[in-house]
């Protein structure tokens, strides 16, 4: 797990993606002239992008004229000339909102021989808040509540999000035209599309407002938002309101968008590691996604089969997987989808000789909790009982935090200052 995230290490990742040799900047295989720009202003949000604005001030240095960058509280990194503005996640607030007046307000400064960095990470949506006109806050709130209990996946989430929003769904790249802008992006989403990482506030929506609303209908909550949304949603099914930026908008024509970390990355980094210490190891994918509960059912069956096969490799085995379940909550309890798909996986390998599942996010942040994740062996059954716990009773009440911490195996690392989704493994030793 260590070997993941400093695979994925936003200060590395940032240095390892921008090469300068005098005024010459390489990103990719673009190379940009510092020299020629009269100012370079940094904006962004995301629970990585403070660490990402660290390294970016230790690559260019005093060639940067102001930024502003929305973090998530307690994502702190140092800096020198980009303010760093603490804020609200995984629920939007007022300090969010404000924060994003101020980077659109130092983006109006942008003018055409300007440079624009946008550092983007996941939890860039929460973060840079800043709804159409006629939608409050408080309506953003209650939508973002309704949305994450609902079961949605981020895909759709975000298109609702980016139709709401000033910023999110390529508009900070119309807002910054005709400045150049390079987007340099640490991917929390499956597959690691544009759009949907933070909104894609620089990268072209391919959703619509028909789209949005019909995730809406999908999860039966057209009764549960706010009229406002509902309503602002439909105008722009009728037209009433433009669509959100297209591929053929000028202003991506000077946008260069970069993936510098993701999930494949850091799966790739726990894998290596794994075969350094002897263990048979395979990577088996990086696109898991669907209900925890029911995820967990195939990596405790992949656990079983390792156990009575020696398939797909056979002990001691370590099995590499990475990305992103979701939770219908229908209970009271406290949890994440990491903790509640160890919890779910307990009572499919109890019994198991040398068996562990575990879950986490690999940004330290497991649903509204202070734990990453937690750990699930063939003997947590066991020790639930005879400390008078019921699995299926917290498992029915989504209380898998309260669960773990009885039992000492919650997984706590702090802010691990990146994102990249989940990973999970399954070990038998």
């Amino acid at each position: 797990m260590e070997a993941a995230l400093l695979a994925v290490d936003p200060v590395e990742a940032v240095k390892r993606s921008l090469r300068l040799k005098g005024n010459t900047l390489r990103v990719g295989k673009t190379a940009y002239d510092l020299g020629a720009y009269e100012h370079i202003y940094v904006v962004g949000a995301g629970k990585a992008s403070a660490a990402m604005a660290h390294a970016l001030e230790q690559v260019v240095g005093e060639r940067i004229t102001a930024g502003w960058i929305n973090v998530k509280d307690g994502y702190m990194a140092p800096t020198r000339t980009i303010t760093l503005h603490e804020a609200g996640h995984p629920f939007p607030d007022a300090r969010g909102v404000e924060g994003s007046r101020q980077i659109v307000s130092l983006l109006h400064k942008a003018g055409p021989a300007d440079l624009v960095f946008c550092l983007i990470s996941g939890g860039g949506s929460a973060l840079m808040t800043l709804p159409v006109e006629g939608i409050a806050l408080s309506e953003i709130e209650l939508l973002t509540q309704a949305l994450l209990r609902s079961g949605a996946t981020i895909n759709e989430i975000n298109a609702i999000r980016k139709h709401l929003s000033q910023l999110k769904g390529g508009y900070l790249s119309r807002l910054t035209c005709p400045a150049q802008v390079i987007s340099l992006i640490v991917s929390d989403v499956i597959g690691s599309p544009l759009d949907v990482i933070a909104s894609g506030p620089t990268s072209p929506d391919p959703t619509t407002f028909a789209q949005a609303y019909a995730v809406l209908q999908k999860y039966n909550l057209l009764r549960d938002v706010p009229p406002a949304i509902t309503h602002h949603l439909k105008r722009g099914m009728e037209g009433q309101v433009p669509e959100t930026p297209k591929a053929d908008d000028e202003a991506f024509a000077r946008t260069q968008n970069v993936i510098i970390a993701s999930n494949e990355l850091a799966a790739q980094a726990a894998l290596e590691k794994a075969c350094q210490f002897g263990l048979n190891s395979l990577l088996l994918s990086t696109f898991v996604e669907g209900e925890a509960r029911e995820v967990a059912k195939v990596f405790a069956a992949t656990a079983k089969e390792i156990v009575n096969s020696g398939q797909p490799v056979s002990r001691p085995a370590c099995i590499v997987a990475g990305g992103e379940t979701t939770v219908t909550v229908r209970g009271h309890g406290l949890g994440g989808r990491n903790q509640e798909l160890a919890l779910a996986a307990a009572p499919l390998i109890a019994g198991l000789d040398s068996v562990a599942i575990i879950a986490l996010a690999t940004d330290g942040t497991d649903g509204p909790t202070d734990a990453a994740g937690a750990v699930s062996t063939g003997r947590t059954a066991s020790r639930a009982a005879q400390k008078g716990l019921s699995m299926a009773s917290h498992l029915a009440d989504n209380d898998a935090y309260h669960f773990f911490q009885a039992l000492g195996d919650l997984i706590i690392t702090g802010p691990t200052n990146t994102n990249v989704n989940d990973l999970i493994f399954v070990f038998a030793f």
